[in-house]
């Protein structure tokens, strides 16, 4: 029986793998939640983390712990993520504590995680991690008609980016996947959160579940050669900057410059 763990399960994107995981009777899901009981509305099958916050800094120890006496994961999601808007007016500034929370939650987190995780026996050869980034990561992405702006998201899927690759050298003599996402522009409260949702239909945003749909089949055709790589799977429909910095006729999948 495949195994797979999504941290950051109850909502959005995470929610839906879960949901599209369970529906195959022949994986066992394993699902992280910051509260101390078990999210509603999900599959009794479910075998949920509690407690699970990846702002405190033994995250991965805790997470590990209660892993025990399972056998090693063939696929870790790390999905969690936070968003908080930013702008340089006089009122809307970037906050201390709003970056901080940002930086953790996106970069500071997955290593520490991931690195309980090999070291406590629960990744081997084979197993594939995907870190779920986003374009907004891209440095190349980035023009003056996109306009600036969410200095932190973008700087913090930034950094996960540069983690990933390393963690896929660091990773690579023990057979260890590293894909870096970009999942797809969603229909989700995160996105409606920050004003996103007024972009949704010019911007091609789709549900959680297409994209959740979209990146199991990624994740189930990766191998090693893709290791350390920055992929969007649904390819250019839903990256604003594409064309306009990569031109036309781009292709799906479609490998996203750093």
């Amino acid at each position: 029986m495949a195994s797979v763990l999504i941290i950051g399960a109850s909502r959005g994107l995470g929610a839906a793998l879960v949901n599209e995981y369970s529906s195959d009777p022949k994986t066992l899901v394993f699902a992280t939640t910051r509260s101390d009981t078990a999210p509603s509305g999900f599959p009794s099958t479910i075998k949920w983390l509690s407690k699970v916050d990846l702002t405190d800094e033994s995250v991965g120890e805790h997470l590990s712990n209660q892993l025990k006496g399972e056998k090693p994961l063939d696929v870790v999601i790390i999905n969690a993520g936070l968003f908080i808007k930013e702008d340089f007016s006089e009122s809307g500034g970037p906050l201390w504590d709003d970056a901080l929370a940002m930086y953790t939650t996106s970069c500071v987190a997955p290593p520490r995680i991931l690195h309980r995780l090999v070291h406590n026996g629960f990744l081997k050869s084979g197993s594939k991690v995907i870190l779920v980034s986003s374009e907004a990561g891209s440095l190349t992405l980035r023009h003056e008609k996109e306009g600036g702006g969410n200095y932190t998201h973008h700087a913090s899927k930034a950094a996960l980016n540069m983690i990933g690759k390393l963690l896929s050298i660091d990773l690579k003599e023990r057979g260890i996947i590293v894909s870096i996402v970009h999942p797809g522009f969603m229909r989700t409260e995160m996105t409606r959160s920050v004003g996103f949702d007024a972009h949704w239909d010019e911007g091609g945003a789709v549900t959680p579940e297409e994209a959740a749909k979209s990146l199991v089949e990624w994740t189930e055709k990766l191998d090693i050669s893709k290791s350390g790589e920055y992929w969007a799977p649904r390819g250019p429909r839903d990256i604003g900057m594409a064309e306009t910095v990569l031109g036309k006729n781009l292709e799906t999948p479609l490998k996203l410059p750093w």
